[in-house]
């Protein structure tokens, strides 16, 4: 057997017994919207197609309940039927072309499905479901027991390599194990031995109904991070107990839906959770598989390498980059566009009931309306034409747009008056947490060599120097310009504009006013009050801010918050009258609501602002006339676009396209950006 020189333990085989993995890559479970298209499942055979292709040695689907009790919501995924077995064949038949293998991941929901049929081990509602679960009878206990190999018996017919039982996150099976949930008198609650005998019997179940040649996954919940959850020794015994019932490998589940602690945001750091895993790696002899924030062949090789898990489990990453896998093994990881972990495209989107998709990659979930190769009628149009395209600005929108139209065959050039590329992506990469964004210029920097995009740093241009350039197509992608509020004093020197703190590093003081709760005041409010470490570690330091607890000596895995002191006092302020905050994505914006709540930071709403004077901000909040004594006043008040050469180009007969904030300057959005750069270039001719 040949050793990858760069990733020796990424790319070994794993021997199952019956079937061997061809690699350690798996990618998780993940809900995408797409699980519940009608008619044949073509749009979900795409896109798990292009994964296989890509190299990824082990897929699971997106959580199939097994009745519908256990739906998440009503009328989304569940396999029961024959005809629902036909659905998914043409899955499976998409991923067994491109030589891949694929588990149905079987998941009941609980007390955190979204519809009144809703079940559970006690009455007790969920803080993530407006519905109260009806209490399971043993009678109802037994039939769910049953629908779960029926469900992996029908996984097999479709022509699935295994199924993966959904044991973690709280979900069903969860609210047996943990005394949280499972209030039970029965003998299915009280004792550890009775609040696991749901999850034994259902491994027995599916075992049995799948045979023994099948691969079984059991998600384990490996560190619940709630109160009265499972406690370490409950975890190794539930695990043992797993792999004598007949599991072929156990995965790991990190933190319940409804726990205070982020585990998969962007603040995470790299690999984070594997020494929970490598506490059980030696306890068990079935493989192991390790999970959250492993976004790079590096960072998961070092983590295989060290012991801590026999595979890694990257769900979110390979929705970022289908080809992850084939990029790494032939060398070529400069190239793979990496998950920056936030969210906004979709976990956020998944929670609104919106289709998945990916911010730094918008074909994800969109394989079969955006395919990765242009359409032949493209194809007619781009060597019928020679005349070269200007983009114009190289933030976000500008690279998609530029890189897209280079790969098409284009002659592009790409202009920018800064002196690198990133645009507004420059000062994220700069807000603690968020250090992930430098990964996508990293990625688009490539991406320039590889096209051939011509790229012209330090130049400004103006509508007459592209005029004479013989450009007949320019895309705008030129960006915002911050609003300046109407504020008495707004030139006075303690004033300062969120570019002036992010972009040129100017000082700012001890006491400050940010005028603005949007996106970027969270963003400036966090990089003012992130206090000096004094962990040895970015995982310490993030363990013991949450209070994850990496001993173990209690329920769940929590302990205290250590919460370090902020170096600055800071008032984020905001006009309206919502909680502040209240816009910032679904899935992470109470994390970090919280984490600024936990530094100090004084939120207001119904705030009007007076003048700014040497004696400091003057205001009203709520009708309260208040004086914030500040040395500065930080000004996050919103953009406008950045479209002057728009005029003048169309004046001149060229068509000019808007992207990004050039074409809608409300809050920063790079989902949009990214995505409107590629939309515009697929359809450039049109």
């Amino acid at each position: 057997m040949t050793v990858h020189p760069l990733y020796p333990h990424l790319f070994t085989p794993l021997d199952l017994g019956f079937t061997t993995l061809k690699n350690r890559i798996l990618m998780g479970s993940m809900h995408t919207g797409i699980e519940e298209e009608k008619g044949e499942l073509r749009r979900l055979a795409a896109y798990f197609a292009a994964r296989a292709r890509g190299g990824t040695g082990l897929m699971v689907t997106g959580g199939i309940a097994p009745n519908r009790q256990g739906w998440l919501a009503p009328f989304r995924a569940k396999l029961t039927s024959g005809s629902e077995v036909k659905k998914h064949r043409v899955v499976t038949a998409a991923v067994h072309d491109e030589d891949g293998k694929i588990c149905l991941q079987i998941l009941h929901a609980g007390r955190y499905a979204m519809h009144p049929l809703l079940v559970a081990p006690s009455s007790l509602r969920s803080p993530i479901s407006p519905f109260r679960p009806w209490e399971m009878s043993p009678r109802l206990i037994r039939a769910t027991i049953a629908d779960f190999g029926r469900t992996a018996a029908l996984a097999r017919e479709a022509g699935y390599d295994g199924v993966e039982i959904m044991g973690s996150e709280g979900y069903l099976i969860n609210q047996f194990i943990a005394p949280r949930t499972n209030k039970r008198r029965d003998d299915w609650g009280g004792a550890f031995e009775n609040r696991i005998r749901f999850p034994l019997e259902i491994m027995r179940a599916v075992r049995e109904k799948a045979g023994p040649d099948f691969i079984v996954i059991f998600r384990i919940s490996m560190l619940d991070l709630v109160d009265d959850g499972s406690t370490w020794d409950e975890v190794v015994a539930l695990a043992q107990a797993l792999e004598k019932a007949g599991a072929s490998i156990i995965n790991t589940g990190i933190g319940w839906h409804e726990a205070r602690v982020p585990t998969i945001a962007t603040m995470v750091p790299r690999g984070a959770y594997t020494w929970v895993s490598k506490r059980l790696k030696p306890l068990i002899g079935i493989p192991l598989i390790t999970t959250n924030r492993i976004n790079t062949p590096e960072t998961a090789e070092a983590i295989l390498a060290a012991g801590d898990a026999d595979m890694v489990s990257m769900a979110r990453p390979l929705l970022a980059d289908p080809d992850f896998a084939r990029k790494a093994f032939e060398k070529r990881a400069d190239e793979i566009n990496t998950c920056i972990a936030c969210n906004q495209a979709c976990l956020d989107q998944i929670f609104a009931n919106k289709t998945a998709s990916c911010l730094v990659n918008p074909r994800a979930c969109k394989e079969t309306i955006l395919p990765a190769q242009p359409a032949q009628t493209s194809n007619f149009k781009l060597q019928t034409s020679n005349l070269p395209i200007a983009v114009v600005g190289a933030g976000p929108a500008g690279l998609s747009c530029a890189t897209e139209l280079a790969a098409l065959g284009l002659e592009v050039h790409l202009f920018d008056a800064s002196g690198a590329i990133g645009g507004q992506f420059n000062m994220a990469k700069k807000i603690p947490g968020k250090e992930e964004f430098a990964e996508t210029l990293r990625y688009f920097g490539r991406l320039i060599e590889k096209t051939g995009v011509h790229l012209h740093l330090n130049t400004p241009v103006t509508a007459e120097a592209l005029i004479a350039g013989g450009f007949r197509e320019v895309v705008l992608a030129t960006g915002i310009v911050p609003r300046t509020p109407a504020i008495e004093g707004i030139d006075h020197p303690k004033v300062l504009s969120y570019i002036d703190v992010l972009q040129h590093d100017t000082p700012v003081g001890e006491k400050v006013a940010i005028i603005g709760a949007g996106g970027i005041g969270f963003d400036v409010a966090a990089f003012l009050t992130t206090p000096e470490t004094v962990y040895a570690s970015p995982i310490a330091a993030y363990l013991h801010e949450w209070g994850v607890d990496e001993s173990y000596q209690n329920r769940g895995g929590l302990m205290k918050p250590a919460h370090a002191k902020s170096p600055r006092q800071v008032w984020l302020l905001q006009r309206s009258k919502g909680k502040v905050g209240e816009r910032l994505g679904k899935t992470t914006g109470w994390a970090h609501r919280l984490t600024l709540k936990n530094r100090g930071v004084q939120s207001w709403n119904e705030v009007q602002y007076h003048k700014i004077d040497d004696a400091g901000l003057h205001l009203t909040v709520k009708g309260e006339p208040k004086l914030l004594d500040v040395d500065h006043v930080i000004i996050c008040a919103g953009q406008e676009p950045q479209r002057a050469l728009q005029l003048p180009l169309e004046q001149a007969g060229i068509r000019v396209r808007l992207i990004g904030g050039a074409k809608l300057a409300t809050e920063l959005d790079a989902k949009r950006a990214i995505a409107e750069g590629l939309e515009v270039a697929t359809h450039i001719f049109d």
